[in-house]
């Protein structure tokens, strides 16, 4: 059997997708989002100093995600199956904006359509990592409770 020292073995991954069931009911706000090569994306607060914002909802008895994606709104299905975190169509408001809050709305939702992989990490703060197709990452920390 081999061994190796500790400092040989690789990183273990603290997003555990098992926990994505642990979205149901609970608000997150996009606190970093890098490129492929881990280079950091700006992120303003939108045109109107909102952040953007990611919420997950079972009020209704159905899995609802609304949010606000740098200019307008946005509401939708999403769906946890084994570990792993897909939003249906997404439907959104259409006002005209400008400025880095409309240049990250397009991306931000384009991207939302295509997670290759989500984790929870509930330690102290809590996130939400979003791994996209591309291989960008969008990390969420959690809002309120």
């Amino acid at each position: 059997m081999p061994k190796h020292p500790d400092s040989a073995a690789p990183p273990t991954d603290p997003y555990n997708p098992a926990a994505t069931q642990l979205l149901d009911d609970t608000q997150w706000e996009l606190t970093r989002w890098a490129d492929a090569n881990g280079g950091a994306r700006a992120i303003p607060h939108g045109d109107n100093g909102q952040p953007i914002t990611l919420d997950f909802s079972t009020e209704s008895g159905k899995r609802r995600v609304s949010g606000y994606s740098g200019c307008n709104r946005y509401t939708g299905a999403y769906d946890l199956k084994d570990g792993k975190l897909t939003f249906g169509p997404l439907a959104g408001t259409r006002m005209a904006c400008t400025g880095a809050g409309d240049a990250l709305e397009q991306p931000y939702l384009t991207g939302l359509a295509h997670i290759a992989k989500s984790g929870v990490q509930m330690n102290p703060p809590p996130t939400l990592q979003l791994t996209l197709d591309d291989g960008q990452v969008l990390t969420f920390t959690r809002r309120g409770k």
